[in-house]
């Protein structure tokens, strides 16, 4: 577990340093549900069109560096420090964008570099913090696309990296099975998506300022995938080797309006299309009062949890260790305790 602190308030189409690399991208997208194209899944929970103005308005609010941000950033490129390979090319989904662009240092053998996003503004601003400080040896694009309609054609990409942005995506399995199908055999997909212990304190204050004020309560927290159904996601996804492990940061603000000001620059509010769209001014206050009477600490400022699942995945080539048939054994479990002893 880490933790950071935030004190005071936050300040803050195709380009390959001019266009797009056609060898990866296709002239549509495509979609794991149906043959033309169009998404068919049944469940809409999340407002995307909401979610890419949300992004359009932290890309201008967004912090120079960010402690979580980076932290996280930090801890998915430590993997590729893990690996022998090497990832000649490599895509970048929506998240934190500029800060796998700022930390990745040359790690992974990168040479060619896209960034995609959502968001036109936030493209735009990785652009140009790109033209400002290059990146060294490595050719870097910059696309606007959509993560359930990846448009990248199948088997062309080494890498695959999304940091803090597939929990948005209102079907999560057919993204990964997109992201997949577009590695090469033996491509790698790394993933940081928030977990369901993200924002506890705030579900709990929200809530008990809902039933005070307004007698009942309306969801102001989107819900988050919980550690146990990450192995499933890859797992579905038909990723090999799949790897999940989880981490907690522990970031302290002033007030819990500087806790959403941090929200709002990370592009993390609420985006769910079953929103109640006001929230009257005493339940706000209400919720940071409370937010302070139960969590506060003795100097003042309030936590706030953010609990990332980091999800590896491998797509399936013949070098890779593969288990054993069921009965394939040649080893019993009773001669090694025989041999050996019970230990006690």
């Amino acid at each position: 577990m880490r933790a950071f602190s935030f004190f005071g308030r936050s300040s803050s189409l195709w380009w390959r340093r001019g266009i797009a690399p056609s060898s990866i991208l296709l002239s549509r997208s495509f979609c794991t549900d149906n043959s033309n194209g169009l998404q068919s899944s049944r469940v809409k929970i999340f407002d995307r069109d909401l979610k890419r103005k949300q992004r359009d308005r932290a890309a201008w609010l967004m912090r120079a560096k960010d402690s979580f941000v980076d932290a996280t950033a930090e801890n998915i490129l430590d993997r590729l420090e893990d690996c022998k390979r090497l990832f000649p090319s490599a895509l970048c989904l929506g998240g934190s964008l500029e800060a796998i662009r700022r930390l990745l240092n040359s790690r992974g053998g990168i040479e060619k570099f896209v960034m995609m996003d959502t968001s036109y503004d936030m493209v735009k601003l990785c652009k140009s913090a790109e033209q400002d400080a290059p990146t060294e040896n490595i050719e870097t694009s910059f696309m606007v696309g959509d993560e359930e309609f990846l448009p990248v054609k199948e088997s062309s990409l080494d890498l695959i990296i999304s940091c803090l942005g597939l929990h948005w995506t209102n079907d999560l399995p057919g993204a990964m099975i997109q992201c997949r199908m577009a590695l090469k055999p033996d491509g790698l997909f790394l993933a940081a998506i928030l977990g369901g212990e993200t924002l506890k304190e705030l579900r709990i204050a929200c809530t008990v300022a809902q039933m005070e004020r307004e007698g009942g309560i309306s969801p102001r927290v989107s819900p988050l995938a919980q550690v146990r159904d990450a192995g499933n996601l890859l797992t579905r996804a038909g990723f090999a080797l799949p790897g999940v492990d989880v981490e907690e940061y522990i970031v302290r603000y002033q007030s819990a309006l500087d806790l959403i000001e941090h929200l709002r620059a990370m592009g993390e509010t609420n985006a769910l299309l079953q929103r109640n769209k006001i929230l009257k001014r005493d339940t706000a206050l209400a919720t940071a009062a409370i937010y302070d009477s139960m969590f506060a600490a003795e100097d003042g400022t309030i936590p706030a949890t953010f609990q990332v699942i980091y999800m590896t995945g491998w797509k399936e080539h013949p070098s890779q260790p593969k288990a054993k048939s069921r009965g394939s054994a040649t080893i019993s479990f009773k001669d090694v305790q025989k041999q050996f002893g019970s230990g006690s």
